[in-house]
């Protein structure tokens, strides 16, 4: 542990103390949480981020839609509106947020709204779509207010809850124990070649209850594609250099999946949820062209790609070779069955006409 850390434990101590007392109140019944007529899947997780809580969003919206009528409710992170908004393809991600808007512009067939009351966003979901089968709660784990049917526990492989700490000594935004509310725990961003024996310890680690399920699941990466469509550029079968930019929470799997596509990975680190700026653009573009090869490539995440389809930006972004790669998962060994199978249980055997 780091001196830092050890220094702030005090401060963590008293912060987990007061979760804990909060959590209480919700168990006890001292604050109410309300359950709904229909099923709430939460996908969350006891950390700030980074586990890869929209790729799984994105799965259970393949999973789900074509059976059923689905919905998703985020709070919207980082944008500039406020209350329940219906996000729709032409939705800018500054008044709608990054990863709702992805949702939106990827899945015609479902509802995407941000709400940062999730219980109100709930209720006006159902008003406004009176065939709803199934909502989807992103980044909610947290959001005692609601009792969801089915909690999905997020942790990476890299960052397990299970050695980290509460803030602001770690990352954790409640005490460990808070992962007993999940029905799965998923560690995700495994390597794609997964030991047994790793699983195995992992498992031990993690310990969960008789009613709970771990399982694993890693990142599959697409291939390369344009920001702004245009005939002036096409990615080379031969890279030497890749700049990469990125405004995620953890960007180290994306690195190290750049780094076996180039000789040379150059990267620019900007905050989680960033809304780039012309001057950023500049920035980012004279690094590109100082970069001494004509192999070269710009590359960056589909949701920071969100972020960049502004009018203000697009003139200079369609000028440079400016491609995004989109993710989804993969789940390892049978784990996808296994998932499979709770998730579309839960969902029939507690759908309004069930």
């Amino acid at each position: 542990m780091r001196i830092i850390q050890i220094i702030l434990l005090p401060f963590s101590f008293c912060y987990g103390l007061i979760m804990l007392g909060r959590n209480l109140l919700f168990e006890l019944g001292l604050i109410p949480c309300e359950k709904f007529n229909i099923p709430v899947i939460n996908v969350g997780n006891l950390s700030c981020g980074g586990t890869g809580k929209s790729p799984q969003i994105e799965y259970l919206i393949r999973l789900l839609s074509p059976k059923y009528f689905v919905a998703t409710l985020s709070r919207g992170y980082g944008r500039n509106s406020s209350g329940f908004i219906i996000v729709s393809k032409r939705s800018k991600a500054i008044y709608a947020g990054d990863e709702p808007l992805q949702f939106a512009k990827k899945f015609d067939e479902i509802k995407v709204a941000v709400d940062e009351k999730r219980k109100r966003g709930i209720k006006l979901l159902i008003d406004k779509y009176p065939g709803l089968d199934v909502i989807l709660l992103d980044d909610a784990f947290q959001h005692r207010s609601v009792k969801a049917g089915f909690n999905i526990l997020l942790t990476d492989y890299h960052n397990l809850y299970t050695e980290d700490f509460v803030l602001p000594s770690g990352t954790l935004r409640e005490p460990r124990c808070g992962a007993r509310r999940a029905d799965a725990i998923l560690v995700t961003k495994t390597p794609k070649i997964f030991s047994p024996i790793s699983r195995r310890r992992i498992i031990d680690d993690i310990s969960p209850g008789a009613n709970q399920v771990v399982l694993f699941s890693y990142i599959k990466y697409g291939d390369p594609n344009l920001v702004y469509d245009s005939s002036l550029f096409v990615y080379p079968q031969v890279v030497s250099k890749i700049l990469l930019f990125t405004g995620i929470a953890n960007d180290d799997p994306f690195r190290e999946h750049l780094q076996r596509m180039c000789t040379d990975l150059v990267v620019m680190k900007f905050p989680d949820h960033h809304i780039y700026t012309q001057k950023d653009i500049e920035t980012i573009v004279k690094t590109f062209n100082d970069l001494l090869t004509h192999k070269k490539v710009i590359i960056t995440t589909e949701k920071d790609m969100m972020r960049l389809k502004t009018p203000e930006l697009s003139t200079i972004l369609k000028t440079i070779p400016l491609f995004y790669i989109p993710i989804e998962i993969g789940f390892q060994g049978k784990d996808q069955e296994i998932f499979d199978r709770q998730i579309l249980n839960y969902v029939e055997k507690n759908k309004r006409n069930g």
